[in-house]
C-alpha cells in the first residue's frame, strides 16, 4: 500500500469542532464502550467528522485524539492506514470511487475511469474546477456479481456502462444525486439474475425440491403429510437423523451375505437420496477399522471396501454377463494406465480373471455394466469410457493413448 499522507498545510483549517448534532451523537457512541475502552470509537468518529466537513483534517484528528484521550500519533495511524478516511479535500457533491479490482476490469471498469478522467480530471485525487467532483480508483466494493461498479459517499452504483456513469456525474454536479436510484443500473433486483428470476421463482418450486430430495427416507404417511408454509423454508433433518445406515458407527448389525443380498435389492428410484446417503456411508465404511462391529453397508460402497469372500459371492450372480477370464499371462498388461482403474481395482479385476486391455475393449453393454455393478462403480466405467482407453493401449501403448487422448495416461 502507497504511503498516505495529510494534505498540505495550506489547505488544512485552523481549527475543528463537531455541530451540535454530531456531538450528541460522538457523546453517546463514546458511551456505548466499557469503562477504559472508550478508544474504540475513534472510527467512528473519524467516519462522522469525514461527513461533517467532506475529508478528515489535521483539526479533526487532533480533535479527537483530545476527545478520547488518545496519543495524537495513535489517531493519526488509523486516519492514514484506512483508506475510507480522505486525507485531502473532495468533491463538494460527488466523490466518485471506482473498483479497479479484477472482476470490475474484466466487465469494464477501465472505460469508467476514462469517463472519470474526461468529466472530472486527467488525474485522481483531484478537484475539477468548480471544486464540486473528484475521483480514485478503489479495491473492491462488494459486489463483484454485479461489476462493474462505483461508490458515491455511501452508495454503490452497479452494472455501468460509460453512458450511465455520464449520467450518473451530470446528475451530481447539478446538484441532483438524490435522484439516481443506488444499486444496479439494469433490470436486476440486487446481484440475481438479470430479467426474470428463473430459478426456484416460488414456494410450490421449492416444497417439490425437498419432497424429491427427501421423500424415499421418510414412512409414507410422512410423505403423504402436506407441508405447510412455514415448514417450507427450514431444512428437513429427519431423514438423516433416523437412518441408522448414516451412523458412524452404525448400530444395524448384519453379516457380509446379508450386505451383499441387500446391495441388490436396494431402491433406486430416488437417485438424490441415494447420492447423498452414500457419501455419508463411505465415511462411515471408512471408520470400519476402528470397530468391534461390522457396519451396514450400502449398495455405493467399492468392491475395494468388501472382503474377498463378500467379493467371491458378488461374482457368482449373473453369470451370463460376467467379462470371460483367462489365464494369467506371463507379462499381465498394466490395468491401472486406464482412467479409474486403481492398485485396488486391477487386484479384483485380475482375481476376476481380466488382465488384458483386448480383454476390457472387447466388453459389450452386458459385460460393463456387470463389471460396473461388480466394482460399485455407479456409471464410472462408461462415464470414463474404459473401453475407447483400453482400445488405445492395446493398439499402441501410451504413444497410441497420447494421441487419442491428448494426454499421457493416468
Amino acid at each position: 500500500m502507497s504511503v498516505r499522507r495529510l494534505a498540505d498545510e495550506a489547505v488544512q483549517p485552523a481549527a475543528f469542532a463537531f455541530n451540535q448534532e454530531n456531538l450528541e451523537w460522538a457523546q453517546r457512541t463514546i458511551a456505548k464502550y466499557p469503562e477504559g475502552r472508550e478508544q474504540s470509537a475513534v472510527i467512528p468518529l473519524l467516519m462522522r467528522a469525514q461527513e461533517q466537513e467532506g475529508w478528515v483534517t489535521r483539526a479533526a484528528i487532533e480533535h479527537i485524539a483530545q476527545m478520547l484521550g488518545m496519543p495524537l500519533i495513535r489517531v493519526l495511524e488509523v486516519a492514514t492506514f484506512y483508506t475510507q478516511f480522505q486525507l485531502a479535500p473532495v468533491g463538494t457533491r460527488a466523490h466518485v470511487q471506482v473498483c479497479g479490482t479484477t472482476p470490475c476490469m474484466l466487465r469494464g471498469a477501465r472505460d469508467l475511469m476514462e469517463v472519470c478522467q474526461h468529466k472530472i480530471h486527467p488525474e485522481p485525487f483531484h478537484l475539477n474546477e468548480e471544486g464540486t467532483l473528484s475521483w480514485e480508483e478503489v479495491e473492491c466494493l462488494g459486489a463483484c456479481v454485479n461489476a462493474p461498479m462505483i461508490m458515491i459517499f455511501k452508495d454503490t452504483y452497479e452494472d455501468l456502462t460509460p453512458e450511465r456513469l455520464e449520467e450518473i456525474i451530470d446528475a451530481f454536479e447539478a446538484g441532483k444525486g438524490d435522484t439516481i436510484t443506488p444499486g444496479p443500473q439494469i433490470d436486476r433486483f440486487t446481484s440475481a439474475p438479470a430479467g426474470k428470476v428463473t430459478a426456484l421463482a416460488n414456494e410450490a418450486d421449492v416444497i417439490k425440491v425437498q419432497n424429491v430430495s427427501l421423500g424415499a427416507s421418510r414412512s409414507s404417511a410422512r410423505a403423504a403429510a402436506p407441508i405447510s408454509a412455514s415448514e417450507a423454508g427450514r431444512p428437513r433433518t429427519d431423514a438423516i437423523e433416523t437412518n441408522p445406515a448414516i451412523k458412524s458407527p452404525s448400530p444395524v448389525k448384519v453379516n457380509g451375505a446379508t450386505e451383499a443380498a441387500a446391495s441388490v435389492d436396494a431402491p433406486a428410484e430416488n437417485p438424490v437420496q441415494a447420492d447423498r446417503v452414500s457419501e455419508e456411508v463411505e465415511g462411515s465404511v471408512r471408520t470400519r477399522a476402528h470397530s468391534e462391529a461390522p457396519v451396514t453397508e450400502q449398495p455405493e460402497l467399492r468392491a475395494a471396501e468388501l472382503s474377498k469372500d463378500e467379493v467371491a459371492e458378488i461374482a457368482a450372480r449373473n453369470d451370463d454377463d460376467r467379462p470371460v477370464a483367462i489365464a494369467r499371462p506371463a507379462q499381465p498388461d498394466n490395468l491401472q494406465l486406464i482412467s479409474g482403474i486403481g492398485p485396488k481395482s486391477e487386484a479384483i479385476l485380475n482375481e476376476l480373471g481380466i488382465y488384458t486391455y483386448m480383454q476390457i475393449a472387447a466388453w459389450g453393454p452386458k459385460e460393463r455394466a456387470w463389471v460396473d455393478h461388480h466394482l460399485r462403480f455407479s456409471g464410472r466405467i462408461e462415464r470414463e469410457d474404459w473401453v475407447k482407453q483400453a482400445e488405445a493401449l492395446a493398439r499402441g501403448g501410451e504413444a497410441e493413448y497420447e494421441r487419442v487422448f491428448g494426454k499421457k495416461p493416468r
